[in-house]
């Protein structure tokens, strides 16, 4: 697992509230002078709009432009500036950003604070110490930047030749992430000022941590290895490779410290304060909040911009916001050769295939397995992009290869994807066997017990211990409507429709738009008389774009009715 993983998985804090918002719903854009029909461009609040709704879609750089111009034509000077720094910002121009940032009272708080933070980095980038440090000083931001502010601090005072300063642990109260990364920044500084033994008891104290372990291996490894302790180094990558032997960095960093090669650099300034910075970006993300995430990436890139993982989170974030364009370019960042280069590409595949084109996705996804054939996430994007492209056995065969490399101790979820690919290519049995085993793998897992319990009712096999298994499933994610759908459909093959009519109304209610749903609520209405109920569900089954085959059952039923032959409808598989 890379550090990103590790990181996005262990760090949270509470739901903080956004840095901007804006009560525009219009979504127009488009240059200066475009006829637009509902409001004018070409006058200061027309370019606000356009800029307002380029922001709230994720266009950050089209709606700093559009903020730009606005506040040349000069209407409502304080709220455009306010915008204009948000857009700047959120389009990784920092500099422009500080430079713009509000620093009278009177404006928005909160977008006052992030200006100070943002002028913070932007003082550390050109190197101006004392600059950064006294601002952290005379007008410390406050929520929720508290965190950044106790992680920057130690290391705008080494700008500064704070020397002191510099090697004070930070401390939050009651706040894990400043408690380690506070530590670990500690820990670097203390080899920065050669105080070797005060920066290898920080290291040991994180390493020694199970909550943290994990994510700070690789740092103590390579201190190790810059001390020329390559033992002790390939002691330390040992015992993490028996807790996860796929990890890639740790394959790597223990290649690199038998070979006695080179060790990564210690961080320099810049670097520390960005690796702060990233953390906390995670906390936002984790959380949800996406501006606020977005904003301390773009930061931490100011410092740091060769940092692969940032522009990595940046693109995912950026793909949540459907800009699938910038975060191709974000993806596009991460260099040829970088041990995060297939994951970026792969992930690329992945905005290709949201913008429609499949082909570009494949090629993508294709040549970044090529580019690194052993990348197992680059292996999994490939195999799920074929499978989304209903290239069943082309899905299959990239799994099997992937399957074989881990047979003593196989991941269920590729078992599971497998499994999928198999049973959609009709190849049930194999498919069978492979929720089986993934079952014995995770036997509480409600995906696994949904997919084969849903199986075996669909084809009349099994049915008391496949309605244990999606009961199962069902309590274990009770608002998942497809599996909601499969103990409905389980009573409705058991022949008792009242039941099976309660659980598949229920299932419509938390999915009303997926059509096989609405087609077993139809089927079981017509079981139980209901002939009117019936034909208006397979009626609705027609109005939410249904597949071909879809369509013609449903077709068929309004035509026909339900015979007692007619058999059900292609399986409901819930997805994550």
């Amino acid at each position: 697992m890379t550090r990103l993983k590790v990181l996005l998985a262990c760090v949270s804090v509470s739901a903080l509230a956004a840095c901007a918002s804006g009560p525009a719903q219009v979504s127009m854009r488009g240059p200066v002078g475009q006829n637009y029909s509902l409001f004018d461009t070409r006058t200061s609040y027309g370019q606000f709009l356009a800029g307002q709704a380029a922001l709230r879609d994720g266009n950050s750089k089209e709606a700093a432009t559009y903020f730009g111009t606005a506040a040349v034509l000069g209407e409502d000077p304080g709220v455009i500036a306010e915008r204009s720094f948000t857009a700047l910002l959120l389009s990784g121009e920092i500099s422009r950003a500080a430079a713009a940032a509000p620093t009278e009272a009177g404006g928005t708080e909160a977008i006052r604070r992030l200006g100070v933070l943002t002028r913070v980095v932007e003082a550390l980038a050109l190197g101006k110490g004392k600059e950064a440090q006294a601002l952290l000083k005379s007008d410390p931001p406050g929520f929720p930047h508290q965190q950044a502010v106790a992680l920057l601090g130690p290391w705008a005072a080494a700008a500064a030749g704070d020397k002191e300063g510099a090697i004070v642990q930070p401390v939050l109260r009651n706040d894990k992430l400043v408690q380690y990364f506070g530590q670990q920044g500690q820990a670097r500084l203390f080899e920065r000022a050669k105080r070797y033994d005060e920066a290898e008891t920080d290291y040991k104290a994180l390493t020694s941590n199970a909550a943290t372990a994990s994510i700070f291996t690789l740092d103590y490894g390579a201190f190790l290895e810059r001390r020329k302790r390559y033992d002790d180094a390939l002691a330390l990558y040992d015992a993490a490779l028996r807790a996860a032997p796929n990890d890639t960095g740790l394959l790597r960093a223990r290649a690199r410290a038998a070979a006695r090669s080179a060790p990564p650099s210690a961080p320099t300034l810049r670097q520390g304060a960005a690796e702060g910075l990233i953390a906390c970006a995670a906390t936002f993300a984790g959380e949800r909040q996406n501006q606020f995430a977005l904003a301390y990436l773009r930061l931490a890139l100011r410092l740091d911009p060769g940092r692969d993982e940032a522009w990595i989170l940046v693109g995912d974030l950026l793909n949540q916001g459907d800009d699938h364009q910038a975060a191709i370019e974000a993806y596009g960042r991460v260099p040829a050769g970088a041990p995060l280069y297939a994951s970026a590409q792969s992930k690329i595949a992945w905005a290709w295939s949201a913008l429609g084109d499949k082909t570009k996705a494949l090629d993508v996804a294709r040549a970044a397995l090529t580019a690194a054939p052993n990348d197992r996430d680059a292996a999994v994007a490939l195999a799920d992009l074929l499978r989304a492209s209903s290239r069943w056995d082309e899905s299959v065969a990239v799994l099997d290869l992937l399957l074989a490399r881990e047979a003593e101790a196989p991941d269920w979820r590729l078992l599971y994807m497998r499994a999928i690919a198999l049973e959609q290519g009709g190849r049930w049995p194999e498919a069978e066997k492979d929720l089986q085993t993934a079952l014995k793998v995770n036997p509480d897992e409600p995906d696994l017990l949904n997919f084969l319990g849903y199986s075996w009712i669909d084809r009349n096999e099994r049915l008391p211990e496949a309605l244990a298994m999606v009961e199962k499933a069902v309590a274990a994610r009770p608002q998942s409507g497809a599996m909601m759908d499969s103990l409905g459909w389980a009573y409705f093959r058991l022949g008792d429709y009242k039941t099976a009519i309660e659980k598949l109304e229920a299932a419509v209610e938390l999915e009303p738009g997926d059509p096989d749903i609405n087609g077993h609520l139809g089927d079981a209405y017509w079981k139980a008389g209901r002939t009117i109920e019936a034909r208006f569900q397979w009626q609705r089954v027609l109005s939410l774009e249904p597949t071909d085959k879809q369509k013609a059952d449903s077709e068929d039923k309004l035509k026909n009715g339900l015979g007692l032959s007619t058999p059900a409808t292609k399986s409901t598989i819930a997805h994550n």
